[in-house]
């Protein structure tokens, strides 16, 4: 059986009322206009947030869904305290973080910093809802090792500091310098970010 061709997850579509108050918004956050154009019938506009391969498109005849039914889209970030406050800064109104426990939710980032553990929500002007979510490393099977890739300095930066964190107790146990300490942060950095298990 061959393989299927690739299929990368370009545009989301967001509905909303006033595609010139949505545009105002977006922009807001520094997200990157990609484009506005239109047509005697139609207008696209598109953005892209900092970071991300996927962007979203609103306008005017883009969908027939109703203005803020987009709900719960996933913004996956490194670092949540940070991203949560840079929104602050651009005068988002952005929900409290909290935390997913055994028996439901629980105010605050999660005490070990679990990937996928910690979350904060926000709304555009039409009420469409995007959820921060933090993500470090990624379970087992839901990125390709032989296409680990980076989309931010700022996310590479983070990930080089977890490896470098991880090398100094590795460095502990193994008792003296590791000269080899390239090879040991990029399989670091790479198993990480694959779900593989990590070195030690």
């Amino acid at each position: 059986m061959s393989a299927t061709a690739d299929m990368k997850l370009e545009v989301v579509v967001i509905p909303v009322a006033d595609p010139d108050r949505a545009k105002e918004f977006y922009a807001g956050l520094g997200w990157r206009l990609d484009a506005d154009f239109s047509g005697s019938d139609f207008r696209v506009i598109q953005f892209t947030p900092p970071g991300s391969t996927c962007s979203v498109q609103f306008g005017v005849n883009k969908t027939t869904a109703p203005p803020g039914s987009a709900q719960n889209t996933y913004l996956a970030v490194t670092d949540i305290e940070d991203a949560r406050a840079k929104l602050v800064e651009h005068g988002v109104q952005v929900d409290e973080i909290y935390h997913l426990t055994s028996s439901g939710q629980a105010d605050g980032v999660d005490p070990d910093r679990r990937s996928y553990s910690s979350y904060a929500a926000f709304r555009d002007p039409d009420g469409n809802t995007w959820l921060l979510q933090e993500v470090t490393a990624r379970l087992p099977g839901r990125v390709d090792p032989n296409t680990t890739t980076y989309t931010s300095i700022a996310d590479l930066a983070a990930a080089m500091r977890r490896a470098s964190a991880a090398h100094g107790e590795h460095e502990k146990r193994i008792g003296a310098e590791d000269p080899n300490w390239p090879d040991w942060y990029a399989e670091y950095m790479v198993k990480e970010q694959s779900g593989q298990e990590l070195p030690t």
